[in-house]
């Protein structure tokens, strides 16, 4: 039952970035209860680099967050001019690589590692909201009272108004969510429960600075993040943790495994004989960033077919569990925290109240499914370009222009824009639900 002080109790399923923000977001509107639900034992990341565009570092401004991630990411906090970014592109699978493009993103962008992006959101969080070691086994409608009840494998449960699945891409709350609908005459959508094998396998590595240091100069990921692209492989590397460390991420794609099943473990440690050989014959600048790798975590890199919705009824989802794509433009830990953000400033108007979720979780859907599919659509696209098996091919000229449109979203529609978008949506959808209830209350 919902607290007299409470408009309505939101239950958050994965304690990730997504669902962290979102529950740091939440704490700002004390009429509403938030409960994380995590199925670890602690709140933690795994992963290395997470890329911040300049349109998410502003949410994370507007929740009070910049000042430690700055501090984190190892700039001034009283930096008033943000530097562009961008990568350079070099060909890099033969023995004397060369530039073909240099990327530059007028964007303010931060490279942050993963889990101290995390650490700074677990700080934030209120004591005594995070469940650890929940593990979602199923929930259900009470048609009756509108809850939404959770069971959880330990064999406990809870009840909510709102239940937020965050809970990455393996998500329990898709899996429940599709496979309701496909019980419900749309088997169709059986094939939303389980993320798809996109052909690629990833290598991730992080390096000391002083192991990346030749003829006493650093290697120049440190001051130029870089993509050194080959057909059907490609590393990107950059500096993170204050230019202590070095973020070395080696791509290979089988392009006829994509949307096949993936046979073995989905992350595994390597050693680096294994990362050595697979970039064998490559140019020297890149032989001196692997060279000093112990050792790397492989992955298979997995990915959600576009979800049509996001949505069951007052179960929503977010984050990698609604949009899990693969990491070629750095986008998804940020769309995650959009989706927060926009959720955040649906959930939080004035005018939601329990008897508006339904629709004010509309609201969230029509803005946020379209925008993040986008994003997901277009890093496939974008790894594809990397590795020369898009349209474009070895065109030099008319590659450089269809990688540079690949960041066209990142000054479209703002988070900001989209939550107008949706309040206004909502408030005619609110009104609309009033009129045709007077109308009926009229005929009855």
């Amino acid at each position: 039952m919902t607290d007299p002080k409470h408009k309505f109790r939101v239950a958050i399923c994965g304690g990730g970035i997504g669902g962290l923000t979102l529950a740091v977001a939440l704490t700002s509107y004390p009429d509403i209860d938030v409960q994380v639900y995590e199925a670890a034992g602690k709140l933690a990341e795994i992963g290395a680099g997470v890329m911040i565009w300049g349109r998410t570092w502003k949410i994370l401004t507007t929740l009070g967050l910049a000042p430690t991630l700055r501090r984190v990411a190892g700039v001034s906090v009283d930096k008033d001019i943000e530097p562009d970014f961008g990568f350079e592109f070099r060909r890099s699978d033969r023995p004397e690589g060369f530039t073909f493009f240099r990327l530059s993103l007028p964007f303010i962008t931060y490279l942050f590692h993963r889990a101290h992006f995390l650490n700074v959101l677990v700080e934030r969080l209120p004591a005594n909201i995070a469940h650890l070691g929940k593990r979602l086994r199923t929930y259900s409608h009470d048609t009756s009272s509108g809850e939404i009840a959770l069971e959880f494998a330990d064999g406990s449960s809870a009840t909510c108004d709102i239940l937020i699945g965050s809970d990455g891409i393996k998500s329990a709350v898709r899996r429940c969510m599709y496979e309701r609908k496909a019980a419900a005459g749309k088997p169709e959508l059986l094939k939303h429960v389980e993320p798809r094998f996109t052909g690629w396998v990833v290598y991730r590595s992080l390096v000391p600075v002083e192991k990346l240091v030749k003829d006493e100069k650093t290697h120049r990921i440190f001051h130029q993040p870089m993509m050194y692209c080959g057909v059907h492989k490609h590393v990107v590397s950059y500096g993170i943790a204050n230019g202590k460390l070095g973020n070395v991420v080696g791509f290979h794609s089988i392009p006829v495994d994509d949307n096949t099943t993936y046979d073995g473990p989905w992350v595994s440690e390597v050693l680096r004989d294994e990362v050595v050989d697979r970039f064998a014959g490559w140019e020297p600048e890149l032989q001196d960033l692997i060279q000093p790798i112990e050792k790397a975590l492989k992955w298979a890199i997995h990915a959600l077919h576009p979800l049509p919705t996001y949505l069951d009824g007052r179960v929503a989802l977010l984050g990698d569990a609604a949009h899990a794509m693969t990491p070629h433009q750095g986008a998804g830990a940020g769309q995650a925290v959009e989706d927060a953000y926009v959720l955040a400033g649906i959930l939080g108007d004035p005018s939601t109240t329990r008897d508006t979720l339904t629709i004010a979780l509309q609201a969230y859907d029509r803005i946020r499914v379209p925008f993040a599919n986008h994003v997901l659509k277009g890093s496939y696209e974008s790894g594809r370009m990397y590795e020369f098996w898009n349209e474009e091919g070895e065109d030099y000229e008319r590659l450089p222009h269809a990688i540079s449109h690949q960041w066209d979203w990142v000054e479209s529609d703002t988070p900001e824009e989209q939550i107008e978008k949706a309040l206004r949506w909502m408030r005619e959808a609110n009104m609309q639900t009033r009129s045709s209830d007077h109308v009926n209350d009229t005929l009855n």
